[in-house]
């Protein structure tokens, strides 16, 4: 017996993919859709990041490239495991969405956090990081996640049962997979945390970024205290819990873009401030030349290096300034051969005085 397919689905398309064509369950196409509109932009900002590179004059601004770039990956994840939460559950999407998940926004979230640190250290003049530093960083924090859904889905399933995911109660499955996201949480308060020590400093020019970041995980946290509160309470039922993570997916990954990557990208290109720099004073000593004097050649010779220490303990930092100082030259002094000058003879007289004698 064939059943008649739903309004806006072919009558050969399995039922597990109806709510991408389903007309009467109109929040799957709608949440498609969106979807798929922020994975076009998520895709087309990172086109414009390979293009920008060459165009980006602050240096500390390009060292977050790679790490944004791989922000822009995480996001453009989120929304792709977004068709996850529209099909139905079952064996493949089960093992999917609990994995996918929490390392999507671990990456995401680590991302910012590493972000933050550096900010940290621009808004009070200190040495800011390296690129390689704050890439390690994000990757570093995103991994722990990894391990931790790793070793859940394979536990659960006991290595070859996928559908296992499906077979659960929807209570359970509701609490494991809020559980497994504890180490997410966690990132979610250290980087909004975090973002709020980037307005304590004297250089008012990174101070922007870092409300990006305070704005972009107050909508987070808001968005997930809603979803997971809608999950644990009985009231809308199991039938809405796809489309309640399906909503939150959404939301967030544009939240990254509207909130973060946007405004990001607007003071990408902009032209160095150097007041969003520290410049050399009495904490920033410079360099001290000497100079040695020759036949032909005068050559200035560096006799000393000293660094400025704060008593905190971190250098100053001020690019883009010369190390090579002026300095008060004394007056020359004469070195040139006096020349040898005719004396006047004490017998120049004599022959005067024996011609008057």
């Amino acid at each position: 017996m064939t059943t008649t397919p739903p309004s806006g689905c072919r009558s050969h398309l399995d039922s597990r993919y109806q709510r991408l064509c389903d007309m009467s369950e109109a929040w799957g196409i709608v949440l498609e859709t969106i979807a798929a509109a922020g994975a076009v932009t998520s895709v087309a900002f990172m086109f414009a990041l390979l293009i920008l590179i060459c165009r980006v004059q602050d240096s500390n601004r390009r060292k977050m490239l790679p790490t944004q770039f791989l922000f822009l990956l995480g996001v453009l994840g989120v929304f792709g495991l977004t068709f996850a939460f529209i099909i139905k559950l079952d064996g493949g999407t089960g093992p999917t969405r609990f994995f996918l998940f929490g390392v999507l926004f671990s990456i995401c979230f680590s991302c910012l956090l590493a972000h933050a640190f550096n900010l940290m250290k621009l808004v009070r003049g200190r040495q800011p990081l390296s690129w390689m530093v704050i890439l390690g960083l994000a990757v570093g924090f995103s991994l722990v996640q990894d391990v931790i859904a790793i070793e859940y889905v394979v536990l659960t399933m006991n290595r070859t049962n996928v559908d296992i995911f499906s077979e659960l109660s929807v209570a359970r499955r509701n609490e494991d997979f809020i559980m497994l996201l504890i180490y997410v949480l966690f990132l979610m308060a250290l980087t909004f945390l975090t973002s709020f020590f980037t307005f304590c400093g004297s250089f008012s020019g990174w101070k922007r970024h870092g409300a990006h970041l305070c704005l972009t995980m107050f909508f987070s946290i808001v968005i997930w205290v809603a979803w997971i509160t809608l999950l644990l309470i009985p009231t809308p039922g199991p039938e809405w819990d796809d489309t309640i993570l399906s909503t939150a997916l959404v939301a967030n990954g544009w939240v990254f873009l509207l909130a973060y990557v946007a405004p990001e990208f607007y003071l990408l290109t902009k032209q160095r401030n150097p007041m969003d720099y520290p410049v050399e004073d009495a904490f920033c000593q410079p360099q001290l030349m000497k100079q040695s004097y020759g036949m032909e050649n005068r050559a200035y010779s560096q006799e000393e290096i000293t660094q400025g220490f704060q008593e905190g303990g971190d250098t100053c930092y001020a690019p883009y300034s010369t190390h090579l100082q002026l300095q008060n030259r004394t007056p020359q002094k004469d070195f040139s051969i006096p020349r040898a000058q005719a004396r006047t003879s004490p017998y120049n007289d004599y022959e005067g005085r024996k011609e008057g004698s």
